[in-house]
Protein backbone atom coordinates (compact mmCIF):
# COMPACT_ATOMS: atom_id res chain seq x y z
CA UNK A 1 0.00 0.00 0.00
CA UNK A 2 2.77 2.46 0.97
CA UNK A 3 4.69 1.76 -2.24
CA UNK A 4 1.54 2.41 -4.32
CA UNK A 5 1.06 5.77 -2.58
CA UNK A 6 4.73 6.61 -3.17
CA UNK A 7 4.44 5.74 -6.87
CA UNK A 8 1.22 7.78 -7.25
CA UNK A 9 2.86 10.67 -5.41
CA UNK A 10 5.88 10.45 -7.74
CA UNK A 11 3.60 10.41 -10.79
CA UNK A 12 1.70 13.43 -9.49
CA UNK A 13 4.99 15.26 -8.98
CA UNK A 14 6.15 14.32 -12.49
CA UNK A 15 2.91 15.54 -14.02
CA UNK A 16 3.39 18.87 -12.24
CA UNK A 17 6.88 18.95 -13.73
CA UNK A 18 5.86 18.39 -17.33
CA UNK A 19 8.50 21.01 -18.11
CA UNK A 20 10.90 23.21 -16.22
CA UNK A 21 11.54 26.36 -18.23
CA UNK A 22 14.22 29.01 -18.19
CA UNK A 23 13.46 32.31 -19.94
CA UNK A 24 15.61 34.87 -21.77
CA UNK A 25 15.34 37.16 -18.73
CA UNK A 26 16.46 34.47 -16.27
CA UNK A 27 19.53 33.56 -18.33
CA UNK A 28 20.35 37.25 -18.83
CA UNK A 29 20.10 37.84 -15.06
CA UNK A 30 22.53 34.98 -14.36
CA UNK A 31 25.02 36.22 -16.96
CA UNK A 32 24.73 39.84 -15.81
CA UNK A 33 25.60 38.76 -12.27
CA UNK A 34 28.79 37.16 -13.60
CA UNK A 35 30.00 40.03 -15.81
CA UNK A 36 32.83 40.89 -13.42
CA UNK A 37 34.40 37.53 -14.33
CA UNK A 38 34.43 38.45 -18.02
CA UNK A 39 37.71 40.31 -18.01
CA UNK A 40 40.99 39.34 -19.54
CA UNK A 41 44.40 40.77 -20.28
CA UNK A 42 45.52 40.05 -23.81
CA UNK A 43 47.68 41.53 -26.51
CA UNK A 44 47.08 42.61 -30.06
CA UNK A 45 50.14 42.77 -32.29
CA UNK A 46 52.29 42.92 -29.14
CA UNK A 47 50.33 45.84 -27.65
CA UNK A 48 48.77 45.01 -24.26
CA UNK A 49 45.04 45.38 -23.98
CA UNK A 50 42.41 44.75 -21.33
CA UNK A 51 39.07 43.24 -22.38
CA UNK A 52 35.94 43.67 -20.30
CA UNK A 53 32.38 42.64 -21.16
CA UNK A 54 29.97 45.32 -19.94
CA UNK A 55 26.59 43.90 -20.96
CA UNK A 56 25.07 40.71 -22.36
CA UNK A 57 21.70 40.28 -24.03
CA UNK A 58 20.10 36.87 -24.57
CA UNK A 59 17.72 35.56 -27.23
CA UNK A 60 16.68 31.92 -26.90
CA UNK A 61 15.32 30.15 -29.98
CA UNK A 62 15.29 33.08 -32.44
CA UNK A 63 13.47 32.31 -35.68
CA UNK A 64 12.43 28.92 -34.25
CA UNK A 65 16.02 27.62 -34.31
CA UNK A 66 17.58 25.51 -31.53
CA UNK A 67 20.22 28.08 -30.58
CA UNK A 68 20.90 30.74 -27.99
CA UNK A 69 22.07 34.10 -29.34
CA UNK A 70 24.14 36.38 -27.14
CA UNK A 71 24.79 40.03 -27.83
CA UNK A 72 27.77 41.47 -26.02
CA UNK A 73 28.90 45.01 -25.40
CA UNK A 74 32.58 45.00 -24.47
CA UNK A 75 35.37 47.49 -23.95
CA UNK A 76 38.94 46.90 -25.08
CA UNK A 77 41.42 49.29 -23.51
CA UNK A 78 44.76 49.55 -25.26
CA UNK A 79 47.64 51.15 -23.39
CA UNK A 80 50.37 52.57 -25.58
CA UNK A 81 52.79 55.49 -25.35
CA UNK A 82 51.48 56.39 -21.87
CA UNK A 83 47.89 56.80 -23.08
CA UNK A 84 44.80 54.63 -22.77
CA UNK A 85 42.69 54.12 -25.88
CA UNK A 86 39.27 52.58 -25.24
CA UNK A 87 37.33 50.83 -27.99
CA UNK A 88 33.73 49.65 -27.78
CA UNK A 89 33.11 46.24 -29.29
CA UNK A 90 29.72 44.71 -29.99
CA UNK A 91 29.45 41.05 -30.90
CA UNK A 92 26.52 38.91 -31.84
CA UNK A 93 27.23 35.22 -31.29
CA UNK A 94 25.20 32.05 -31.10
CA UNK A 95 25.66 28.55 -29.80
CA UNK A 96 23.85 25.33 -29.04
CA UNK A 97 22.53 24.84 -25.50
CA UNK A 98 22.90 21.49 -23.76
CA UNK A 99 22.03 20.12 -20.34
CA UNK A 100 24.83 18.63 -18.21
CA UNK A 101 23.06 16.19 -15.84
CA UNK A 102 26.14 15.81 -13.64
CA UNK A 103 26.46 19.56 -13.02
CA UNK A 104 22.67 20.08 -13.18
CA UNK A 105 23.24 23.05 -15.44
CA UNK A 106 22.62 24.37 -18.95
CA UNK A 107 25.72 25.26 -20.95
CA UNK A 108 26.21 26.56 -24.48
CA UNK A 109 28.78 25.23 -26.94
CA UNK A 110 29.77 25.50 -30.60
CA UNK A 111 29.80 29.30 -30.53
CA UNK A 112 29.93 31.11 -33.84
CA UNK A 113 30.34 34.80 -34.57
CA UNK A 114 27.36 36.34 -36.37
CA UNK A 115 28.38 39.99 -36.39
CA UNK A 116 31.01 42.27 -34.90
CA UNK A 117 31.32 46.04 -34.70
CA UNK A 118 34.05 48.21 -33.22
CA UNK A 119 33.89 51.89 -32.37
CA UNK A 120 37.30 53.36 -31.55
CA UNK A 121 38.30 56.98 -31.81
CA UNK A 122 36.04 57.81 -34.73
CA UNK A 123 36.59 54.50 -36.52
CA UNK A 124 33.53 52.29 -36.89
CA UNK A 125 33.71 48.96 -38.57
CA UNK A 126 34.88 45.40 -38.18
CA UNK A 127 38.21 44.60 -36.57
CA UNK A 128 38.60 40.82 -36.84
CA UNK A 129 41.65 40.36 -34.55
CA UNK A 130 39.93 42.09 -31.63
CA UNK A 131 36.69 40.22 -32.33
CA UNK A 132 38.68 36.97 -32.11
CA UNK A 133 40.11 37.95 -28.71
CA UNK A 134 36.63 38.78 -27.34
CA UNK A 135 35.23 35.54 -28.82
CA UNK A 136 37.97 33.54 -27.09
CA UNK A 137 37.19 35.29 -23.80
CA UNK A 138 33.45 34.54 -24.05
CA UNK A 139 33.95 31.00 -25.37
CA UNK A 140 36.33 30.18 -22.52
CA UNK A 141 33.94 31.68 -19.99
CA UNK A 142 30.90 29.77 -21.29
CA UNK A 143 32.82 26.48 -21.42
CA UNK A 144 33.21 26.55 -17.63
CA UNK A 145 30.28 28.75 -16.54
CA UNK A 146 26.72 27.62 -17.19
CA UNK A 147 23.99 29.78 -18.68
CA UNK A 148 21.78 28.51 -15.88
CA UNK A 149 22.11 26.12 -12.92
CA UNK A 150 19.10 24.31 -11.48
CA UNK A 151 18.22 25.33 -7.92
CA UNK A 152 18.51 21.93 -6.24
CA UNK A 153 17.60 23.42 -2.85
CA UNK A 154 14.02 23.33 -4.16
CA UNK A 155 12.80 19.76 -3.44
CA UNK A 156 10.76 19.49 -6.64
CA UNK A 157 13.63 20.69 -8.84
CA UNK A 158 16.07 18.47 -6.95
CA UNK A 159 13.81 15.49 -7.70
CA UNK A 160 13.55 16.52 -11.35
CA UNK A 161 17.33 16.71 -11.63
CA UNK A 162 17.66 13.05 -10.59
CA UNK A 163 15.82 11.73 -13.66
CA UNK A 164 16.95 11.84 -17.30
CA UNK A 165 15.95 15.15 -18.90
CA UNK A 166 15.58 16.30 -22.48
CA UNK A 167 16.42 19.91 -23.39
CA UNK A 168 14.11 21.67 -25.84
CA UNK A 169 14.64 25.15 -27.25
CA UNK A 170 11.52 27.22 -27.81
CA UNK A 171 11.21 30.89 -28.73
CA UNK A 172 12.17 32.81 -25.59
CA UNK A 173 12.83 29.82 -23.35
CA UNK A 174 14.64 26.56 -22.75
CA UNK A 175 12.55 23.67 -21.43
CA UNK A 176 13.80 20.65 -19.53
CA UNK A 177 11.37 17.73 -19.67
CA UNK A 178 11.52 14.21 -18.25
CA UNK A 179 12.33 11.66 -20.95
Amino acid sequence: MFSAILILSGCATLSQLSAYTVSNAEVEQVLDSQLSKLQQKASLAGIPLFLEVNDISVSIGPDGRDVVQLGTDATASIKAFGFRYPANIRLSIEGTPYYDAEKKAIFVRSLSLLDSTIDAGGYKGNLAPLSTEVMQLINGFLASNPLYTLDTTNKTINFLSTIPLTLNVEPGKISLRPR
